[in-house]
């Protein structure tokens, strides 16, 4: 069976990192790993191709060569999983459609014309669509019934139908799901709450298979909660460690993780000492009040500052999410947000408006409280452009400004360089620096992309805009007070290349999506009282 993968596009994005990637000659932050791991479940006598649309188009010879078509993709890339199909179908080809966007909202009009709909996680799924497959069948429909696979026995990706060189990171899974019962998220639905994960050798194995490759750059762990089963995290990072001494640390990995993580400070040593160079905490909100009404009860346990300041005291980069729009929120949330990064110093602090994805917990309430301004099959997932899709316990247009004011502060040359440098006078040395044998820590020389990529960090940054005073003061003072972290320093100064542009592409669609809002009536006292969270 002749096999075409098609993953669909992103509209921009937080992380779409353009800017970032032309000055490293790369097209895209992160490969399809779902797409390369259905093909791993699949038959492997079948022949298969894979077109990233986020890398190239389809080409028309795939398009001849293929006999059947598989699209995965998220909510936000609905709209161009809609056109693949309908091309697909134009060439009278066999369609099966999977992943996040199908199994949350399986009947959304988007994907009327699979032929199949491959819902829920692989492992369970893929063979029962294989054997409807051998039977002949031409349509068909194949659900998990919320039964979860041990993913133990799934097999190492196909990472070689990526073209490797289009992407700047690669990305690995070690587990699925999170203990956390976040109101908003829709991992636990999708994933459940009990964190599955792979063994040590099976990770260990993906990244000898990556190596094995020719691949040389950082690793993203994709686990929404890398700690979310511990016992097990602490089993792998040992085994990470040991690999990575003995090919030379060739990788450094990133990953997401609960606030938590602060507090185990074996964790944090150890994931230090594997060359984790950052992880991506999802904070929120300093508002303890919103915390409590997202139950997000983890975010409660200890100061959210001092948990940044702890992870950054390993050499492990902070990242966070946040957002804005919960019930009962007060005005002024998004300056406290703008406030609460500038005293941690985070660099990379993404911003978004509170969306109700389908299923989830928030979504099934706001549905019985007859707030939701759109139907599942109307979702458009998470986006940092995006208004809430439901009606707000404050009026729209104020939560809307707050957050478009909020993300342009933080995003601001001036105020960025200020950020990054004092968060950087107190990162803590890379620990796993000590491990690397002298011949390793020779052979890392800068690249001729590297190099030029800094060139042009400082002719933009050092030299043409009003930036050009702090960027050489800043970059002395690092080189001074913190030399081991000077390089990525510099690299986390050139990621507001993107975030500057991305900065209009938020104030354009927010402002483009209120113009179409009928006018605000002023809400009266038992509306007020209602919508107030219990």
């Amino acid at each position: 069976m002749r096999t075409l993968l098609i993953y669909p596009e992103f509209p921009k994005t937080f992380w779409s990192y353009e800017k970032i990637l032309e000055l490293v000659n790369r097209k895209v932050l992160l490969p399809p790993l779902g797409m390369v791991t259905v093909a791993a479940l699949l038959p492997q006598h079948w022949e298969f191709k894979l077109a990233d649309r986020n890398v190239r188009e389809v080409s028309e010879a795939e398009w001849n060569w293929a006999e059947l078509v598989i699209i995965s993709g998220m909510i936000v890339q609905k709209a161009d999983m809609a056109v693949q199909m309908a091309k697909a179908k134009q060439r009278g080809l066999p369609v099966a459609v999977g992943g996040p966007f199908a199994s949350s909202t399986p009947d959304a009009p988007e994907l009327d014309l699979a032929d199949f709909k491959i819902l829920d996680e692989g492992e369970i799924t893929l063979p029962l669509f294989i054997e409807a497959i051998e039977r002949g069948e031409t349509k068909g429909r194949f659900s998990s019934e919320g039964e979860k696979p041990d993913v133990t026995g799934t097999p190492i990706p196909r990472f070689d139908l990526l073209e490797l060189e289009a992407y700047d990171s690669m990305s690995v899974q070690f587990s699925r799901g999170c203990p956390f019962q976040c109101e908003f998220c829709d991992i636990i639905v999708l994933y459940g709450r009990k964190p599955r994960t792979k063994t040590p050798e099976q990770l260990v194995g993906e990244l000898q298979y990556l190596y094995d490759l020719g691949w040389r750059r950082s690793i993203f762990l994709v686990d929404d909660n890398f700690i979310g089963n511990k016992r097990n995290a602490k089993l792998l990072l040992p085994a990470i460690k040991e690999w990575q001494i003995e090919h030379g640390y060739p990788f450094s990995f990133a990953t997401e993780a609960s606030v938590d993580l602060a507090s185990d400070e074996d964790m944090m040593l150890m994931m230090a000492e594997s060359r984790f160079d950052s992880v991506f905490l999802g904070i929120e909100t300093p508002d303890e009040g919103s915390l409590e009404t997202a139950k997000k009860l983890q975010n409660m346990r200890s100061s959210l500052e001092e948990s940044v300041d702890r992870i950054t005291s390993y050499g492990i980069r902070v990242m966070a999410g946040f957002i804005i729009g919960f019930d009962g929120e007060k005005t002024g949330a998004g300056q406290r947000i703008v406030e609460f990064v500038s005293r941690t110093g985070i660099p990379a602090a993404m911003m978004g408006m509170l969306q109700a994805l389908p299923n989830t917990g928030l979504w099934h309430r706001l549905e019985k409280e007859g707030r939701l301004v759109q139907d599942k099959s109307s979702a458009k997932g998470v986006n940092q452009t995006n208004l809430l899709n439901f009606v707000p316990t404050r009026p729209i247009r104020e939560i809307a400004t707050e957050y478009v004011d909020a993300f342009c502060a933080l995003y601001e040359p001036n105020a960025y360089m200020d950020r990054v440098y004092h968060y950087y006078l107190k990162v803590g040395e890379p620990r796993w620096q000590k491990y690397l044998k002298p011949a390793d820590a020779k052979a890392k020389r800068p690249s001729w992309t590297d190099v030029r990529a800094l060139a042009i960090v400082v002719w933009r940054q050092g030299i043409k805009r009003d930036t050009r005073g702090r960027f050489w003061r800043y970059m002395f003072g690092i080189a001074r007070k913190n030399p081991s972290q000077l390089e990525q320093f510099l690299v986390v100064l050139a990621h507001n290349e993107h975030f500057m542009e991305y900065r209009s592409v938020v104030t354009m669609e927010i402002e483009g999506q209120l113009k179409t809002l009928p006018p605000e009536l002023p809400p009266t006292t038992a509306d007020v009282k209602e919508l107030q969270p219990v």
